[in-house]
């Protein structure tokens, strides 16, 4: 069977269902292949590539709409729908994106790249169809990582409610980036491993293949009818006292399986989930036996620099041996954020509180009111999810949590929806809230070990990784510090490690003093009254957005001085625009955050 014909989903549904097996080889061949190459999301990929299938071989994309929670496990869906022939330049600069992109194809419907998302747009898209006289589906496939976020709760209750053809299908896999916490998980785990189902499932199944000539029908009968079975014995309540029709549990590589389930889903009226169990990182050996390290890897010859995250890590470690106070808080990101071997040497002092932002947020806020020193390592990108909770229970409080802000800046391959370059912006706009931007390893630490006894709402903020790490002087708080002097009037403030690279890269062009604006907020505004003078130039340059950031920040300030802004000023910084760059040196040059613009910018002020 020649499986490269198959492109879009009208090509698969002319194959028989036998000949899905094959098909769904070669797709994950395809995204084995291409993801080594590119980086990317394997595991979560590998896992749901039967499902998808089965999926678009019932359903009619795009009229019917599917809208991936995180949009993270969707390259399947980018093979069968027109990109084949793109999937190559996956996660590229001219590629296709790697999450659900609408201006990218009409199949995808919504774009996403946070979780627990999904089944709001899910009813969202039911309640439109519903108004105009339509008949589509809205399907949302949602992993059970994600039901660890209380938006996929508010969601679940308005679709009890609301009674639309929604169908969730609930892809468990006991595995969301770490392993999977709380409550829901231990309910999910109870109806897939319950004993009393599986042996009654066995004994019927046992007895009925004996009955001569029926015993294959029979079985497969028998397979159409487990919710019933499911029903009789599990006593599964939660889902439908919400009003949610619920199937399952069902093989999620059983094609045959998952097409029969969802060809009788689609006839219902109301709303429905389908639980469906898989192998995250299935069809590669090293993916399926670990999965937490195979979710996201990096391309083939990439150099991620020294590792902000190892410097975290490594000092919690040690700080907390000394100080039963702390206590480290991860959103399901303990890997990417440096806390994997904290989680082992201090377990009772590590908590992993799921895809849960607000909820981390606020737990650390009662930590701190409670005398607890609670550090929350999150990712920028995420860390926007806990906006309200940062102002409301954290600021208003004055409690002293310490939040290490992961992937700041740009982020290359992930693209617009992971960057991290508002964080600057909104963190600065809070009263109570101070703001430290170490630029490298060396300092990093000295922000931790400043943070040991601050007493207040503290965010540090770095990217993933740094290149240079220099001398510098200790930490006092507000202070910047001057990392090289020159008989010039002009002065480059940069906030971050990224700032200072392009500055001190320019220096064999332009005579400039280059500060280490290490506190972005408070401002070190005795410096900047001294350099306030008529005949000196002041160039700021950050990894974040303009609006509302450092620069715009700094010039609001010499503009409240007293007679005003006497220095010429210039900002450095992205536009007010979502960035799509899928290589960080691309961005960063794109914005001006690079020696070139830098040398023109100066000149220019010279």
């Amino acid at each position: 069977m020649d499986y490269g014909n198959i492109k879009t989903p009208q090509d698969l549904k002319r194959l028989n269902i036998s000949e899905l097996g094959g098909l769904c080889e070669r797709l994950r061949e395809r995204i084995i292949n291409v993801v080594e190459n590119n980086g990317g999301h394997l595991a979560s990929n590998l896992g749901t590539v039967e499902l998808t299938v089965a999926l678009h071989y019932v359903f009619d994309c795009p009229r019917d709409k599917f809208i991936f929670d995180v949009g993270h496990q969707a390259y399947t869906h980018k093979l069968l729908t027109n990109r084949a022939d793109k999937f190559d330049g996956l996660r590229r600069n001219g590629g296709i994106s790697g999450f659900p992109q609408p201006t990218e194809s009409e199949y995808d419907c919504f774009c996403a790249g946070h979780s627990s998302t999904s089944l709001s747009v899910a009813l969202g898209f039911a309640e439109a169809a519903k108004r105009r006289g339509e008949e589509n589906k809205s399907v949302a496939v949602i992993g059970d990582g994600a039901l660890t976020g209380g938006m996929a709760y508010e969601a679940l209750n308005a679709i009890g409610s609301e009674q639309l053809p929604v169908i969730i299908v609930l892809n468990d896999n006991n595995m969301s980036i770490s392993k999977n916490v709380g409550a829901m998980s231990k309910y999910l785990t109870r109806l897939r491993v319950s004993k009393k189902y599986a042996r009654m499932k066995a004994e019927i199944k046992r007895a009925v293949s004996i009955i001569p000539l029926f015993g294959d029908g029979a079985i497969h009968l028998m397979e159409k009818g487990k919710k019933l079975l499911k029903r009789v014995v599990l006593s599964n309540k939660m889902f439908e006292a919400m009003g949610i029709s619920y199937y399952g549990p069902f093989d999620g590589h059983n094609t045959r399986e998952l097409i029969d389930v969802f060809s009788q889903v689609k006839k219902k009226s109301g709303p429905a989930i389908v639980h469906v169990i898989t192998d995250k990182g299935r069809g590669l050996k090293s993916a399926a036996i670990d999965p937490e390290h195979s979710h996201g890897i990096s391309s083939v010859g990439s150099n991620a620099g020294k590792d902000f995250s190892k410097v975290l890590g490594e000092f919690l470690i040690e700080a907390a041996s000394k100080d039963n106070r702390i206590t480290a808080v991860t959103a399901a990101m303990g890997i990417g954020t440096g806390l994997e071997n904290f989680a082992a040497v201090h377990p009772d002092k590590f908590k992993d509180v799921g895809i849960a932002e607000e909820h981390a947020v606020t737990y650390c806020a009662a930590l701190a009111a409670a005398g607890l020193k609670p550090y929350f390592a999150v990712y920028s990108t995420f860390l926007q999810r806990g906006f309200d909770q940062l102002l409301h229970d954290v600021c208003i409080g004055n409690y002293p949590v310490t939040l290490c802000i992961d992937r700041a800046g740009v982020v290359g391959a992930d693209g617009m929806t992971h960057q991290g370059v508002f964080d600057l912006s909104y963190l600065s706009l809070m009263p109570n809230m101070t703001v430290l931007c170490p630029t490298d390893g060396a300092e990093l630490r000295a922000a931790l070990e400043f943070s040991l006894t601050f007493a207040a709402p503290l965010a540090i903020r770095y990217p993933k990784s740094y290149v240079s790490e220099r001398t510098h002087s200790s930490i006092e708080y507000g202070k910047w510090e001057l990392l090289h002097q020159a008989k010039s009037n002009v002065y480059v403030l940069c906030a971050g490690g990224r700032a200072l690279d392009a500055a001190y890269s320019a220096l064999n062009k332009v005579k400039i003093n280059i500060v280490n604006a290490r506190f972005v907020k408070p401002l070190d505004e005795r410096f900047l009254r001294d350099i306030n003078k008529s005949g000196n130039a002041i160039v700021t340059v950050e990894d974040n957005i303009e609006r509302g950031g450092f620069g715009s920040n700094v010039l609001a300030f010499l503009n409240s001085c007293d007679g005003g802004k006497k220095a010429d000023c210039a900002i450095i910084a992205h536009g007010d625009r979502f960035i799509d760059d899928r290589d960080i040196a691309s961005s960063l040059a794109s914005s001006g955050i690079c020696e070139e613009i830098l040398i023109k910018t100066v000149k220019s002020l010279e």
